[in-house]
């Protein structure tokens, strides 16, 4: 299968300059993986005078595997290294004889050594509003204050409160905090480990700030941008040499791992008048993409930078569905009948949750059946990933990103579910809303052709009230 045309913009985009900084930003469908690819191929090419060897860096492990699925059989690509950030931050460290194995900490371990710090502290606050807050909103700020490469109470302090780009914490809130803060770092220092998920990329700055040997990449290519911390963003750009690129494709409406944090805020030599915007559609129909621009324009979204509204595209489909089940059982049986019968069209299917819980449920019911549909499960773990022949894909929406397929099935999108209620009691509803609305606007236009949204009690007020966006279902067994 060769790789796919360029079309409109996309052009002008795939010959920028092979010198600097360049962001895209784009709405979902408007082909910012395709064109990540094709740059990638354009920039590597042995024939041109700009060739050298091209990273094509992404954040989701299974977009990853999709996209070297497509290298393996395309010789464009053949000097090209596709990969996630972290695989990309270990080997340079390892590179530098700065990481040794098994020197990570996990998420689990994380929020025992964020425990064992806040047991250190508490007892000289005993008092203090956020004394007795859940770990995860402690494991949240302290994720966030990486992200954006703060080592200093000055540094923090000086952030000024912004719902999303900078931190919910109030000011008088932050000693305590960075305290808090400094007491996990040093239990991680004097640990077996040497870094978690999100402070390596801190060290990987640094490194590359000292380093003077030849780089590695000519060429860096960022696609999911808008997922990448700011810390990532400014690591990948000290990764490329003087005459070198780096190319930024994002999209802010699915900012589902990074929220709260801007790529602007990376130091790219970019200004506002040459960003590149591609508003056009091409992945979803008519109706689809009217549903997903009705929540970006949701209460959640609001004062949003950089969000970039798209055109409504020309295919015509039919209105998404939404059915309503008299139970939990009722409603997963509705879900795997119907993605059965659309593969049997010939067509892909995925089922998407919120979470591996709610996947597991799904998962169960697609293999308990007597006559087996090919399903395949979409997780971080996966050797090969080929979209091109109709399967049952389910996973979570995470797992999703970057991909589409012909139908996607969104179960359990009851109001008791989304906002997740433990979001809710730890950030309280507003974060909440805002943190799932964005995972619900990636499942829906992961959609090119229809959409089926289940649910039973009550349907989640994270969907927009227009009835005219919806065909809606009562389902009777």
């Amino acid at each position: 299968m060769p790789l796919p045309t360029p079309q409109g913009r996309q052009k002008e985009v795939l010959y920028l300059p092979s010198q600097g900084h360049f962001v895209v930003l784009g709405t979902a469908g408007s082909g910012k993986t395709t064109l990540a690819i094709l740059r990638a191929a354009y920039l590597s090419n042995p024939r041109t005078e700009h060739r050298g060897k091209t990273l094509l860096v992404t954040f989701n492990r299974t977009l990853v595997t999709y996209l070297q699925s497509l290298q393996k059989r395309e010789k464009k690509l053949n000097n090209v290294v596709i990969e996630n950030y972290h695989r990309f931050a270990r080997g340079y460290l390892a590179s530098r004889r700065k990481i040794s194995r098994n020197s990570i900490l996990d998420n689990t371990q994380k929020l025992k050594l964020i425990e064992q710090a806040l047991q250190k502290i508490k007892n000289h606050f005993a008092d203090h509003p956020l004394v007795d807050k859940p770990v995860s909103f402690f494991e949240d700020e302290f994720r966030w204050m990486s992200q954006q490469g703060i080592l200093t109470l000055e540094n923090y302090q000086r952030i000024e409160s912004d719902q999303f780009l900078g931190t919910r914490i109030l000011p008088q809130y932050r000693d305590f905090l960075f305290l808090a803060y400094q007491q996990y770092q040093e239990l991680l220092s004097d640990s077996n480990y040497q870094y978690d998920w999100d402070n390596i990329a801190t060290t990987v700055c640094q490194e590359l700030e000292e380093d003077t040997s030849t780089r590695r990449y000519k060429h860096i290519i960022i696609d999911e941008g808008q997922d990448f911390s700011p810390e990532m963003i400014r690591s990948l750009s000290l990764a490329i040499p003087a005459d070198g690129s780096l190319t930024f494709f994002g999209d802010i409406a699915q900012q589902i791992y990074g929220h709260r944090i801007s790529w602007r805020s990376a130091g790219l030599n970019v200004s506002d008048s040459e960003i590149w915007e591609f508003e056009e559609n091409y992945r979803n129909s008519k109706q689809i993409a009217q549903l997903s621009l009705a929540i970006a324009q949701m209460s959640y979204f609001r004062g949003v930078p950089d969000l970039v509204e798209p055109q409504s595209p020309s295919a015509d489909g039919p209105l998404p569905t939404i059915v309503k089940c008299n139970s939990r059982i009722d409603e997963i049986s509705l879900v795997v009948q119907q993605a059965i019968q659309i593969i049997k069209q010939s067509e892909t299917v995925a089922i998407l949750c919120r979470d591996r819980k709610d996947e597991k449920q799904i998962k169960q019911a697609i293999t308990s059946r007597r006559y087996l549909p090919e399903s395949v499960q979409l997780h971080k773990k996966m050797q090969r990933l080929e979209l091109n022949s109709p399967k049952i894909y389910y996973g979570t929406y995470h797992s999703a990103k970057g991909l589409e397929f012909d139908l996607v099935i969104l179960p359990f999108c009851n109001k008791q579910r989304l906002p997740d209620p433990q979001i809710v009691e730890t950030f309280g509803e507003t974060e909440a809303m805002s943190r799932d609305g964005r995972l619900l606007y990636v499942g829906v236009t992961r959609a090119k052709s229809r959409l089926l949204i289940t649910y039973h009690q009550e349907l989640t007020e994270l969907l927009p009230l227009n009835p005219n966006l919806y065909r809606i279902l009562q389902h009777s067994q």
